[in-house]
């Protein structure tokens, strides 16, 4: 199944909402340590439901926000939540993202990046349209490192990359992104219960649960163009 069919799907039975729901825990944090000013054009790769779109033009005044999804039913409902002319979606690849060169002056991407189908490609696309000094705040909860979501390749029929932290630092630099930091975000606000309530029915043991959620939680890089 391809990308576009899968999220269609998603799209469809309502599941950009829940995705929106279960992000925003670390993408909240994540957003506001963005250094967007105000005017500054922002792009969203895979934007889902365009939860950060908007945000970032509330919170941060954000000039123009391009969100950009695999999935055309994905951007049909992104544009039935907001009547915000400056927020804009987009149906594409990201392997050839259709901005000019020097034009972008920031990227955002959650739970998303790791869909590319060419992850290298992606970010040398990443590298030519930001401006000298433009950020990439890419952030992943499905990465070698946490081992917890190492089974999520068996519930969805796209293939996923799943790299290492130091393969994402690795990736960027060969991009030509100056690495400025990376590191792991928490979720802080979904609930754990008492050890007495495990096990569950997704977790074995609090302390797996603890790990996942305010160990590992996201893994965020941050890129900038030079």
């Amino acid at each position: 199944m391809s990308v576009r069919e899968e999220f269609d799907a998603w799209a469809a039975d309502g599941r950009d909402r829940g995705m929106e729901d279960r992000h925003w825990h670390t993408a909240k944090p994540i957003l506001a340590r963005m250094p967007v000013e105000d005017g500054d054009t922002v792009v969203d790769l895979g934007s889902g439901s365009g939860y950060a779109g908007r945000a970032l033009r509330d919170a941060k005044d954000a000039g123009r926000v391009y969100g950009l999804d695999g999935s055309p039913e994905m951007a049909r409902n992104a544009r039935g939540y907001t009547d915000d002319a400056n927020v804009a979606f987009l149906v594409g690849d990201f392997d050839h993202l259709p901005f000019a060169d020097d034009s972008v002056d920031h990227a955002f991407s959650m739970e998303a990046f790791y869909y590319a189908s060419d992850p290298h490609e992606t970010l040398a696309e990443l590298a030519r349209v930001l401006r000298p000094g433009g950020t990439f705040f890419c952030a992943v909860n499905y990465y070698e490192e946490n081992v917890h979501s190492h089974e999520w390749q068996d519930s969805i029929d796209v293939e996923m990359t799943r790299w290492s932290a130091a393969e994402y630092r690795r990736a960027f630099r060969d991009a030509g992104l100056h690495v400025a930091e990376q590191d792991n975000v928490p979720d802080r606000e979904t609930a754990i219960p008492p050890a007495d309530a495990f096990p569950t029915d997704g977790w074995e043991s609090r302390e797996a649960m603890v790990e996942r959620y305010r160990e590992f939680g996201t893994l965020l890089t941050v890129g900038v163009a030079p």
